[in-house]
């Protein structure tokens, strides 16, 4: 009796940690993250979107493409890249990629926030990608752990709450046990630290926006 009663509760806590797997992964954070700040530093619609699109497609949408091809074919296992020893490729593509992103938007005089984003978030590419190469670090946890220290530095303290989501996301990780406790700590603390502590840095002493 005991095993039937517990099923459905194992079922929903898998089935919720997938749904939140899904929906704040780094790819969907990644599209979402340039627009709050393009927008902070702009406040106009298409600037906003030129700009964001830049950051969202060499840094998520393109790569993203590259990861599902290669699950559907085989390379790897499934568009989270689950086996570590599976991420050196996506890897790659998203460092060259990302960094064709940044020399787009330097080129292109963008708004200085928005390149501040796409290093910070390069550097921590770097870091979690030699992380990675050890051990198998929460890319999840990274992205949203950097992405709330760039929102509160950008909208203002009140965006420190996402830490919760943080917090749900890391659980998820570990729920559906492709990751440890300890790697979704080092994610989270590998975000804050590099890509969330650069963003701070290059911004200096600039006050939310626009810019």
């Amino acid at each position: 009796m005991s095993t039937h009663a517990s099923s459905p509760r194992r079922n929903w806590r898998t089935a919720t940690a997938r749904l939140l797997s899904e929906a704040l992964a780094p790819s969907v954070i990644v599209v979402v993250l340039p627009l709050a700040v393009a927008w902070r530093a702009t406040g106009a619609v298409l600037p906003t979107v030129l700009w964001s699109s830049v950051v969202a497609l060499t840094s998520s949408v393109l790569p993203m493409g590259v990861v599902v091809w290669g699950s559907r074919t085989g390379r790897w296992d499934g568009h989270h890249v689950r086996d570590r020893r599976g991420r050196l490729i996506p890897f790659l593509t998203l460092i060259v990629l990302s960094l064709l992103g940044l020399a787009i938007l330097i080129s292109a005089d963008a708004p200085w926030p928005l390149v501040a984003l796409d290093i910070g978030m390069i550097l921590s590419l770097f870091v979690t990608g030699a992380i990675t190469i050890f051990w198998k670090v929460s890319m999840h946890s990274a992205v949203a752990a950097g992405a709330t220290v760039v929102l509160a530095l950008t909208y203002g303290a009140l965006w420190w709450l996402l830490a919760v989501a943080v917090a749900a996301v890391s659980w998820s990780r570990v729920a559906v046990e492709d990751h440890t406790p300890a790697q979704v700590v080092g994610g989270a603390l590998t975000g804050v630290l590099v890509g969330g502590g650069c963003f701070a840095l290059l911004l200096g002493d600039a006050t939310p926006g626009p810019w």
